[in-house]
């Protein structure tokens, strides 16, 4: 009688849809990611019920389907192509300064010192553990509940861009232009004849976690046909900003707030904030370059939204990285 109930369950779980088996090893290895942030970024237990309830109402965010995701690179094979292994991550003087591990201020150096930044920024992307994959399958909404839940916030372009570029600069947002294109245009103007990557002048192949491959089955970018091929974060050590900021290009694409008026700025401490901008490149632009990628670079509004609308884009390679406002 047991061996037939036995048999019976096997062949009701051989008839589960795909969706509720991807389902299930998708909360399992979000598990896994909650204990890894509990412990390195020693979360409080009303910090994690508050990340766990975020991931717990999307049925796709985590690290990528696990029943089709193919990472190009094991997390052992980044700390063991590390110089230093991840504890050459750990920056004490910046961990000091930003209050959280991992963090690098947001400061210019030309007039600065790391001790001046008034913001930091993560090193890596979300979960910003190195040798982790990211979270990606996030809305900008989540994203922004995510940083607001463990004492961060979602960072403003100019940020973003800085951390890249090796220089915080003052906020250029051209406000009261009337659209998100005309913005764009102006601010990309201003910058294209000094466009740089966060490694150097010119784009270069090899560097960063941009080698990997787009699943065979993904045409239409669902949940069911694409796999998250993302590599672990901090795998490639130089694919890095002056500032010390990791995989800006490649990897995961990230979720920032545009604000269109200056009471939409994450910086300021606005929460309503402004309209989605999605950064950087993503993990096969080794292969194939969809669109630029430059550190200052503003995207044009694809899947546009406001950073908190409930229908905000999500897709297997987009993720996002988070900001702190410092006292």
């Amino acid at each position: 009688m047991i061996m037939r109930l036995c048999a019976l369950m096997f062949l009701a779980a051989l008839a589960l849809p795909l969706e509720t088996a991807a389902q299930t090893t998708r909360q399992e290895t979000n598990a896994a990611l909650f204990e890894q942030l509990r412990k390195v970024h020693d979360l409080s237990a009303a910090e994690m019920q508050k990340l766990q309830a975020i991931f717990a109402g999307s049925s796709v965010m985590g690290q990528g389907n696990p029943a089709i995701t193919r990472h190009p690179m094991t997390p052992a094979q980044c700390a063991a192509r590390l110089p230093g292994g991840v504890a050459g991550y750990d920056n004490r003087r910046n961990a000091r300064i930003c209050g959280d591990r991992y963090m690098a201020p947001l400061y210019d150096p030309r007039t600065q010192r790391p001790e001046d930044a008034t913001a930091c920024i993560d090193m890596f992307e979300f979960p910003n553990i190195p040798c982790t994959y990211p979270v990606v399958w996030t809305k900008a909404v989540e994203a922004a509940q995510t940083c607001a839940a463990i004492g961060k916030r979602l960072c403003d372009a100019h940020e973003w861009e800085g951390a890249c570029a090796g220089a915080l600069e003052p906020p250029d947002y051209p406000f009261g232009r009337g659209s998100v294109a005309a913005m764009r245009s102006v601010h990309n103007t201003k910058y294209a004849p000094s466009k740089s990557w966060a490694y150097g002048p010119q784009f270069r192949t090899g560097i960063c976690a941009q080698n990997s491959e787009k699943s065979s089955t993904c045409n239409g970018g669902g949940y069911r046909s694409c796999g998250s091929n993302t590599y672990p974060t901090g795998a490639f050590p130089d694919c890095k900003s002056t500032l010390g900021v990791y995989d800006q290009h490649g990897n995961a694409a990230e979720h920032m707030n545009l604000p269109m008026a200056p009471d939409q700025m994450a910086s300021r401490g606005s929460t309503k904030l402004g309209v989605t901008e999605m950064k950087g490149s993503w993990f096969i632009w080794d292969k194939y370059r969809a669109h630029p990628d430059w550190c200052r670079w503003r995207a044009p509004y694809w899947h546009g939204s406001r950073v908190m609308s409930p229908s905000s884009h999500e897709n297997y390679h987009l993720g996002f990285r988070c900001c702190k406002t410092l006292d």
